[in-house]
């Protein structure tokens, strides 16, 4: 009779076991405004094949392995490697923390904890030069052209071109430039809003992408019939075939991020106004802005618009470190 009563029991407050994949799926579908949700979805159909047919309770450390040999064979980085794992991190502490059953219960009891892998074997950043740019810019179709160029010319996040909204636009008359005022949700790390200041060169962009849609700023339209719509990446087949065209496999869409800040650096611009404009700050530049923090953030990106205000400041430091080369070189011989 005891046992009765203690299988009866255990039998009410026992947690079921939930298979990863459906609970995996559940994710996508509560989160599906969320602005990665797409790069997750693709994140985890990498590694449902590892691990969606186990239990929640059944996913650690030793369960992922195959997952990261796999994918490291595949010659991924550890950081690719990461977001995947993170995710799968996440769903399990919203399976032990939020999501319940229909008798109060959480999906599990505990999650785990999840091992990240060290960014040891991270790829360094690759800037274009000016050379490259006037060979690559021209065999983008135009519509990428001119967000790349923008880009270019402001320093922010592809995803923040594709969707950028003419909602966020204040005009500044005193400077005769555009502010966009970007929402924490297009922010890295959420934190807060930011402005998005146009020199001259994204500002002759913005007039001419004025009226073309009522909602977006960069628009694509495959054929006359089609509504133009926003554009999901800039990472797409036209870039692709126009970097392998003139051999830059090794550029990528976020590396002309890295073109801004190096062409920053060569006009001399300080580092705390680099920071503010690449967003690396977590300082006071908010939707709150004075017209003097936008003027310092302006001249400075005015300063990339052409090549006139470079410097030799990289070549300086290469032949300095190859004249102390050579000097430890020769006073080792004489030694």
């Amino acid at each position: 009779m005891l046992t009765e009563i203690e299988q009866l029991r255990q039998a009410k407050y026992q947690r079921p076991r939930y298979q990863f994949e459906p609970i995996a799926a559940k994710y996508l579908l509560e989160f599906e405004e969320k602005l990665s949700i797409q790069t997750e979805a693709t994140l985890l159909e990498a590694i449902m094949p590892f691990i969606g047919h186990l239990n929640l309770e059944q996913i650690h450390d030793d369960t992922l392995q195959p997952f990261i040999k796999a994918r490291k064979a595949d010659g991924r980085k550890n950081k690719t490697v990461n977001a995947s794992l993170g995710v799968v991190r996440h769903i399990l502490n919203l399976s032990a923390r939020k999501w319940r059953d229909d008798q109060g219960r959480t999906l599990m009891e505990t999650a785990p904890l999840i091992s990240m892998l060290p960014l040891d074997d991270a790829r360094k950043p690759r800037p274009i030069s000016w050379a490259e740019q006037r060979k690559l810019l021209p065999l983008l179709p135009a519509h990428l052209q001119r967000m790349a160029l923008f880009d270019l010319n402001t320093g922010v996040r592809d995803d923040v071109v594709c969707n950028l909204r003419w909602e966020w636009e204040v005009f500044l008359k005193e400077l005769e430039c555009s502010v966009f005022i970007v929402p924490p949700r297009y922010v890295k790390g959420r934190k807060g809003w930011r402005p998005l200041v146009c020199n001259r060169v994204a500002q002759s962009i913005i007039e001419e992408q004025r009226n073309k849609h009522p909602e977006f700023v960069f628009t694509y339209q495959n054929g006359k019939l089609q509504e133009p719509h926003a554009v999901e990446t800039m990472n797409n087949n036209g870039w692709q075939t126009a970097r392998k065209a003139i051999g830059l496999q090794d550029v990528r869409v976020h590396d002309l991020r890295h073109t801004v800040g190096m062409r920053l650096r060569e006009a001399g611009v300080r580092e705390e106004t680099i920071s503010d404009i690449l967003w690396h700050s977590r300082g006071t530049m908010t939707s709150h802005y004075s017209v003097a923090q936008v003027r310092e953030l302006l001249d400075a990106l005015n300063l990339i618009t052409d090549e006139s205000n470079r410097t030799n400041a990289s070549l300086e430091m290469l032949f300095r470190e190859k004249a102390e080369s050579l000097q430890s070189s020769f006073k080792r011989k004489m030694g």
